[in-house]
Formats: structure tokens, C-alpha cells, sequence
């Protein structure tokens, strides 16, 4: 299949057919599977390099290709992201402790489709603030993908997901956004999660892109370590981060990664 076809938007954002919906389906399912399927394995004493083992197998065993695997010199089926670390955290040597929480972020190439998708985990049993932070993250995304629907804007997605951070007291991260996607990992658009209503491309039906906010209970404010990929708070607060695929359809957004077992977002506790 030629990743060409469809048409490019004056923003460079392609409209895909309503046939490359089965393709990201098949692939956003495969990514969702996995996260349900890690879930026991996230436990105190647990490693993050045995947890990114495991999805390594399981992205094999569904006879996926990891998409992250050699992308720009990465070496991992996954980013897992702990308390403070906002996203690309590198799995490692690193022990989970009690009350730790994980964000964990996988890709994977289905058919030549990638599924791209991330949720939050708890080592043990979160603190109070911890679960609310998560809490308002997942709700968050909710809101941005309520507001993708066509004719509507990108900046009124950032704008529902930045009014519910920060009615809650927390702040959303500026520096990382969500992408276009489809056959390709990273395309047109950057999708903010912050704006002003009624500012940026204008969403039509075939648009395929990730919704990934990333929030902070400190400042906004990140910095990247000297590996060149984890980003951590500049403050050191804690950071939690959903993430979905989605495809604009005339009805609004369809979610491609939906949890198959209804775990996207676990009753913490």
C-alpha cells in the first residue's frame, strides 16, 4: 500500500481513506493489548528493564515490529517514565518502590500501521496526590478528544485539555505535543496541548493523530538529561501523561487504542 495515498491538507496533514481505518484499528489494538498485559508485571522491586523485556516479547509474539527499536538510536520496545521523568524515560537497572508511578509508552508497526499509545501504572499503592494528578490527566485527554471533531480546531483540543489542568492547580507541559501518524511514526500535525480557542488547522474526517498530554503537579518547566532522552520536571514534581491514537470520522474521534480489557485507566487502589 502506497503511504502516499490520500490527500495533504494546506498544512501538510494527510486525509486518510476510510479504508487505512481497519489498518490503525488492527495496530492501536495490538499496542493496547500490550498495556493491558504489562499491568501485573508493574510491581515494587520490579525493574523497568524487565518490564521492557516482557513487551518486547509480547510486540514478537504478536508478530509486530517494534517502532521505537533503532528509531534515532533507541534500543527499547518502550519509554517508561517514573514520578518525576514527564516522557522517553529509559528502561534500566532502575527497582520500582512502593507508591512509584510509571508512565508507559509503547509503538508498534502492525502491517505497516503504527499503534501508538501510553498509560500511567502504580508500583504498589499511590499517594493521594499522586492518584489525583493521574486522575486529572486522564480526564484531560478525555476532554481533548471530546473536542476533535470536524470543522472544530487543534487549539480548541489544547484549549479544553489546558482549562481542566489548570482549573485543577496543575500545570500542562509545553516543550512535548502529540503527532500526526498512520504509515509513517511522526507527521504534520503537532497536536498542543494548550492554545486558544478557534486557532490552528481546522480537523477533517481521515485525520490521524496521538493525543498525549503531559502534566505536572509543580511548573510546566522541563529539562533533558544528558542521555538526550529522558526529559524530567525541572522542579522535580511528579508527571503523568495518557496518550490515545485516534482518527477524525464525521461523528467525532474514533479512539484507536481503547483498552480492550478496560483498563486504560485502573481504580487506583
Amino acid at each position: 500500500m502506497d503511504e502516499r495515498r490520500g490527500r495533504l491538507t494546506r498544512d501538510g496533514i494527510r486525509i486518510h481513506e476510510a479504508a487505512d481505518f481497519a489498518g490503525m484499528r488492527a495496530a492501536g489494538r495490538v499496542a493496547a493489548e500490550i498495556l493491558d498485559d504489562i499491568g501485573p508485571h508493574v510491581f515494587p522491586g520490579q525493574t523497568t528493564g524487565e518490564i521492557d523485556r516482557l513487551i518486547t516479547a509480547m510486540v514478537e509474539a504478536r508478530g509486530a515490529v517494534s517502532a521505537t527499536i533503532g528509531y534515532k538510536g533507541y534500543q527499547h520496545a518502550s519509554c517508561i517514565s517514573v514520578n518525576h521523568v514527564v516522557c522517553h524515560g529509559i528502561p534500566g537497572d532502575k527497582v520500582l518502590k512502593d507508591g512509584d508511578v510509571l508512565n508507559i509508552d509503547v509503538t508498534v508497526i502492525l502491517d505497516g500501521w503504527y499503534g501508538d499509545t501510553s498509560r500511567m501504572y502504580v508500583a504498589g499503592a499511590p499517594s493521594r496526590k499522586s492518584e489525583r494528578l493521574m486522575q486529572v490527566t486522564h480526564d484531560a485527554l478525555m476532554l481533548g478528544i471530546e473536542a476533535a471533531r470536524p470543522g472544530a480546531t487543534f487549539g480548541d483540543i489544547g484549549a479544553a485539555i489546558q482549562a481542566h489542568v489548570e482549573a485543577n492547580r496543575m500545570s500542562v507541559v509545553r516543550d512535548f505535543c502529540g503527532h500526526g501518524l498512520g504509515r509513517v511514526f511522526h507527521a504534520p500535525p503537532n497536536v498542543l496541548h494548550y492554545g486558544r480557542p478557534g486557532t490552528g488547522p481546522r480537523l477533517e474526517e481521515g485525520m490521524f493523530f496521538t493525543i498525549e498530554p503531559m502534566v505536572n503537579l509543580g511548573r510546566p518547566e522541563t529539562k533533558v538529561l544528558a542521555d538526550d532522552w529522558t526529559a524530567v520536571t525541572r522542579d522535580k514534581s511528579l508527571s503523568a501523561q495518557f496518550e490515545h491514537s485516534v482518527g477524525i470520522t464525521a461523528a467525532g474521534a474514533e479512539i484507536f487504542t481503547g483498552s480492550p480489557g478496560g483498563r486504560f485507566f485502573p481504580t487506583w487502589g
